[in-house]
């Protein structure tokens, strides 16, 4: 039997994107083939990568998956053609779902294309168990999302506490998912993740503290319902060429990728 092989497009190159791709070569059988980002950067970036991997504005016409790195944006410019054309999506900017009609839009699309869109766990855990406890019925699900100021620079946060002088932990949202995400896009993707495969984004509490006495970005999850409780608790490194995103973000990627071609999957 031929042992399985996934070539892909990454949509990109970021922090994140760069990283998938330096870390992906330490997977056999998967292979990038082409990094898709905006005109103004093709021929830069062509020229840094060289011919290994083909450097493009737009996903191409055939291709069997497509990894986005790239931000809320790409959803509507790149995913959503890719998948009403057919071609398999996988995703972490699931912040992005809480825009209204999109979940919508993305669905219809991979019906229409006859495919499927996967929504990457990226930073946190438990997803899998959530969603199973889902299916017995939900009480509630509170996510509470801590990070070193640094981690919020950028973010609605500067205007809700002095992130520079902050000596303290302190709360700068307290409010259901779908609002987190519409004000932290960049900075509560867990926060969307956890609400779809659970409670839905409107009903999904959601707490984000900035928090000077920490280094790590730590997350935290309690959820109720006829499953029993559950509690998890992640404290994750940032990546270092971003301390905004979670290194687990990356290696989630990964494994999606080699459960691609591994012959047993877990």
């Amino acid at each position: 039997m031929t042992a399985r092989t996934q070539d892909l497009t990454l949509i990109g190159y970021g922090a994140i994107g760069r990283s998938v791709h330096q870390r992906i070569k330490g997977l056999a059988r998967v292979r990038i083939t082409h990094i898709v980002v905006s005109p103004a950067r093709v021929a830069v970036l062509q020229a840094e990568l060289g011919e290994d991997v083909v450097v493009t504005e737009r996903v191409p016409e055939r291709t069997p998956l497509v990894l986005e790195c790239a931000g809320h944006g790409a959803l509507t410019g790149h995913v959503l053609p890719a998948l009403q054309r057919g071609i398999e999506c996988a995703v972490l900017s699931i912040g992005a779902l809480s825009e209204a009609g999109l979940p919508e839009q993305l669905q219809a699309a991979a019906d229409q294309g006859g495919t499927q869109l996967h929504l990457l766990a990226g930073a946190v855990g438990g997803i899998d168990a959530l969603s199973a406890a889902r299916l017995a019925g939900l009480h509630s699900v509170v996510y509470t999302g801590r990070k070193p100021p640094a981690g919020w620079r950028g973010s609605p946060a500067e205007r809700v506490v002095n992130l520079d002088t902050l000596t303290e932990p302190a709360v700068i949202l307290q409010a259901s998912a779908r609002e987190a995400a519409r004000l932290y896009p960049k900075n509560a993707n867990v926060a969307a993740t956890l609400s779809l495969a659970g409670l839905g984004l409107d009903r999904t509490q959601v707490r984000l503290i900035a928090d000077p006495t920490i280094t790590e970005n730590i997350h935290e999850i309690e959820a109720h319902g006829a499953f029993g409780q559950m509690q998890v608790r992640m404290c994750g490194k940032p990546l270092p060429e971003n301390p905004k995103t979670s290194a687990l973000t990356v290696l989630s990627v990964l494994r999606f990728l080699h459960n691609r071609v591994a012959g047993m999957t877990l």
